[in-house]
């Protein structure tokens, strides 16, 4: 599923003399996982700590997977990482969005995992208007890396 789309992106990326990020160690996610207890009081999704074990954040074609904030990293990434934490700060600045994790944006959407309804949507960036709901964040993953490859 997701991990094919992510392996055609990481050929691209090749193509080009590029690599994407690999994952986090467990030390960084075990940081990482306090800071957003400490930043934004709430709980990850064990499922966004697994893909960060895969990939720590990823841009490509204008897409976004959100990963840890780069102060939290024991090693350099391969390309910039926009932090989970950073930009949802910068977010929960509107009360409403609080209601959200954001994982990840493109010019059109924001991907979110809703925090009161364990739910992952799509969402219609800036309105907030629900484009769509993935049954986990497998599907999710599968779409912003599809977004991604068009």
């Amino acid at each position: 599923m997701w991990k094919n789309k992510l392996e055609e992106i990481a050929q691209e990326k090749n193509l080009y003399g590029e690599k994407i990020n690999t994952g986090a160690t467990e030390e960084e996610v075990q940081l990482f996982i306090k800071g957003i207890k400490r930043e934004l009081r709430v709980d990850l999704p064990d499922e966004y700590i697994n893909i960060l074990k895969v990939v720590n954040g990823l841009e490509f074609n204008g897409v976004i997977l959100y990963g840890i904030d780069q102060s939290m990293l024991n090693n350099q990434p391969n390309e910039f990482i926009y932090g989970l934490i950073e930009y949802n700060k910068i977010w929960y600045e509107n009360e409403w969005q609080k209601q959200y994790i954001f994982l990840g944006e493109s010019n059109i959407s924001w991907y979110v995992y809703n925090l009161e309804e364990g739910q992952y949507y799509e969402l219609d960036n800036p309105s907030g208007t629900k484009f769509e709901v993935f049954s986990s964040l497998d599907y999710l993953l599968e779409r912003l890396l599809s977004d991604a490859l068009v």
